[in-house]
């Protein structure tokens, strides 16, 4: 049986002992546990229970154990930056989306030194990129790093539309930045809204222009925010 927050699916049989199991389950998984936990059910009407007295005889032992799913990272423009980027994140339990209007960035021979790696790599050629953020689970993490600052501009205002996505992260320098801003808040985007987006992306405490540096740091600010998810979360 799986369960989340809200909603399980299958069964162990019901009565007491799948309702009790559900509320550990659910304890378990807001105060973050990672470790598996095995519980015993005396199935007598002697033994006390929370949901109803089950009289089958015998006991039941049940082994929960949480699981995480892997968080999907969608690389919009899949350039110098954006292919280093995709071999760092290719080495991680994540579902990666690739998607560049070019196709050429998008052949398997390109791509060879992203998708044989622990990754589930989904490469996805589309001219409309901002279509294809639309399609993204809640609270997917999102890099926009095209070859074009209009196609960047229409993917900021995507996602700031949709509003539901993990983080957002805008390659380029402050005077970019600054213009973007400045174009967001014409569209009808607050200063809230706006501030989703991080921009420029990575830490600020690691210095350099090389593709290999930019997609380091910016893997490791991911990386952050994700382990934060996750401790909120999980």
């Amino acid at each position: 049986m799986v369960v989340n927050a809200e909603s399980s699916w299958g069964s162990i049989g019901g009565g007491n002992l799948e309702a009790t199991v559900i509320d550990r389950a659910r304890e378990m998984l807001l105060a973050g546990s990672a470790v598996p936990e095995s519980v015993t059910f005396n199935l007598n009407e002697r033994a006390a229970t929370q949901h109803g007295r089950q009289c089958c005889g015998g006991t039941a032992s049940v082994l929960m154990e949480p699981v995480r799913s892997r968080p999907t990272v969608a690389i919009f423009g899949v350039g110098h930056v954006g292919h280093e980027l995709a071999r760092i994140l290719s080495r991680l339990p994540v579902r990666l989306v690739l998607v560049d209007s070019r196709a050429a960035q998008l052949d398997p021979a390109h791509l060879a030194d992203v998708t044989d790696e622990t990754a589930d790599v989904q490469p996805l050629h589309s001219a409309v990129p901002d279509s294809a953020l639309a399609q993204l689970p809640q609270g997917s993490h999102v890099f926009i790093m095209t070859h074009d600052h209009a196609e960047d501009f229409l993917l900021c205002d995507a996602a700031l539309r949709r509003g539901d996505l993990g983080s957002v992260g805008l390659i380029g320098s402050r005077a970019k930045w600054t213009r973007f801003r400045h174009k967001l808040k014409a569209e009808g985007h607050d200063d809230a809204q706006i501030d989703a987006i991080t921009c420029p992306i990575g830490l600020p405490d690691i210095g350099g222009k090389s593709p290999a540096i930019i997609a380091i740091s910016a893997a490791a600010s991911l990386l952050q925010r994700i382990a934060t998810d996750m401790s909120c979360s999980y």
